[in-house]
């Protein structure tokens, strides 16, 4: 951005401008003059810092690069960040999910960043030029906003935390549950293995002499493999007791 052509700035303070950008945000005073150098609110996906120009003139008036007269312009200026405040306060009381924070936090760090220099350079003008009342209340209104924008991002952060460990509960939980499923199957398992082996033994096509015994040799078979079977649950409960 080029210094508007109908700006009468002392040279030393046109040299302390780069001729590849404005630079960070300050104030930079000579013979009268004041020179605020700003950046507009910027976006969580822009580069580059979009400049703004605010001249106060020896005479109390104030200029900006985009024609616009009086202190009226540089509110307008600080109106910029308020509505991204408003935008991202919105987004908060809605936001419900880690990507949700995830994205807010994206969005309010430049912007922590941008109000935090932008008040610096607008305390350094009101130390610069006392004189001017409306330095006052444009410093203390960025000292709001950077307050703000602070609060918001750490009150993602918190969100985002708060989803993430809600979610790792969750997590444990669903974990706890499906162990405890897979220990009543294990339990289930030990009780019926015995009687499974035998009655597998039995049940092979093999001539071993008991086929034509009484009904009472499978009764004692069952009730021997379900003996068993409490004998390898009493085991597998065994197992998990603390030292076992």
């Amino acid at each position: 951005m080029r210094l508007p052509t109908t700006w009468k700035l002392p040279e030393q303070l046109v040299a302390r401008l780069g001729t590849r950008g404005q630079g960070k945000q300050r104030a930079m005073t000579a013979e009268g003059h004041l020179l605020l150098v700003l950046h507009k609110a910027p976006s969580a996906d822009a580069i580059e810092r979009e400049i703004a120009l605010f001249w106060r003139d020896p005479a109390g008036g104030w200029h900006s690069h985009d024609d616009g007269q009086g202190v009226r312009s540089l509110i307008g200026h600080l109106e910029g960040y308020v509505q991204r405040e408003e935008a991202l306060e919105k987004r908060f009381r809605t936001a419900g999910h880690s990507a949700d924070y995830f994205a807010l936090l994206q969005a309010a760090a430049p912007l922590v960043r941008a109000s935090r220099n932008m008040h610096e350079a607008l305390q350094a003008a009101r130390e610069a030029m006392p004189e001017d009342g409306d330095l006052i209340d444009l410093r203390d209104w960025a000292g709001n906003l950077h307050r703000n924008f602070e609060l918001l991002y750490t009150d993602s952060k918190n969100g985002l935390d708060y989803a993430i460990a809600r979610k790792a509960e969750e997590q444990t939980a669903l974990e706890q549950q499906s162990l405890r499923s897979a220990d009543r199957l294990n339990v289930m398992a030990a009780l019926f293995f015995p009687l499974t082996a035998i009655a597998s033994v039995f049940g092979m096509q093999l001539h071993h002499g008991l086929e034509d015994t009484s009904a009472w040799l499978f009764w004692l078979v069952f009730l021997v493999g379900i003996a068993l079977g409490f004998v390898m649950r009493a085991w597998v409960l065994a197992a998990r007791r603390p030292g076992a």
